[in-house]
């Protein structure tokens, strides 16, 4: 299965591939048998939002092999434009299925992300990594950190953690240090990692690790996780959400009809 084998239904000048979760899995665990690498981005309302107002977001989008609906606005704009995508794919559901593609191919796992280590407890990373590696069999973890805050603005403390990442050769890194962060962080990343593929998974590494609840499947299902992360989470998130990110849905929503499905060139 080749990544050109899917169209595109275009939202707001964004390309989304018409593309399931497990087709994602499956184009990922080719591609690796191949040799080749990639980059997958899960643009949620909040991302659209950014890319369609923002060139620097709007790159981090154009560079990547895989785009997927992290968010069920797009996919109700995808059903009312005609152009359905076949379902939301959440980088908080991929950072499990993909690793579970990738323990029966006997490859490697990088988790970069979540809480630093303290008081005796080990680093997001590395309790996310032993849950996944311990729901996953065959699965290798080629290592795991959980980068202080400011680490990719201090050239000698990123050049550490290049060089533990590139070192270890991992066959996909999971990147979860929210958008665009994440993005920058892959982007000088993957020039030395060529056969590598990539995600920018946000919270999903704190998802895994334990340290923030995601929402119930009912919740996730019916397009209102946003809500649960907003209840998590007020101060942080009350301003992205309600003044930004839902205004934006509504546009989107309402100019669907305009929607094309194009053939990836």
């Amino acid at each position: 299965m080749s990544i050109e084998a899917f169209d595109r239904v275009h939202l707001d000048g964004t390309g989304i591939d018409r593309i399931t979760e497990d087709e994602v899995v499956a184009v990922v665990r080719d591609a690796l048998a191949n040799g080749r690498g990639g980059r997958i981005i899960t643009p949620n309302i909040d991302i659209l939002r950014r890319a369609a107002a923002d060139p620097r977001a709007r790159r981090h989008l154009d560079d990547a092999d895989l785009i997927v609906a992290d968010g069920m606005p797009l996919v109700w704009a995808s059903r009312l434009g005609g152009a359905p995508l076949p379902e939301r794919v959440a980088g908080s559901s991929l950072i499990w299925s993909l690793s579970r593609g990738l323990g029966r191919d006997q490859r490697s796992i990088f988790v970069i992300g979540g809480s630093p280590a303290g008081d005796g407890v080990a680093c997001g990373a590395t309790r996310a990594a032993a849950r996944l590696a311990a729901e996953s069999p065959g699965l290798r973890i080629a290592g795991a950190v959980s980068p202080p805050f400011g680490f990719e603005r201090r050239e000698s403390g990123y050049a550490r953690f290049r060089t533990e990442v590139i070192e270890a050769r991992p066959d996909l890194v999971f990147v979860g240090l929210g958008f665009p962060k994440q993005e920058h962080v892959i982007e000088r990343l993957r020039t030395q990692l060529p056969s590598t593929w990539f995600i920018g998974c946000g919270a999903a590494v704190n998802f895994v690790a334990g340290d923030v609840h995601r929402a119930p499947r009912w919740m996730q299902r019916t397009g209102l996780e946003w809500a649960h992360r907003l209840g998590a989470e007020p101060r942080r998130l009350a301003g992205r959400y309600l003044r930004h990110d839902a205004p934006y849905a509504l546009r989107l929503l309402a100019r669907s009809q305009n929607l094309t499905r194009r053939v990836r060139p």
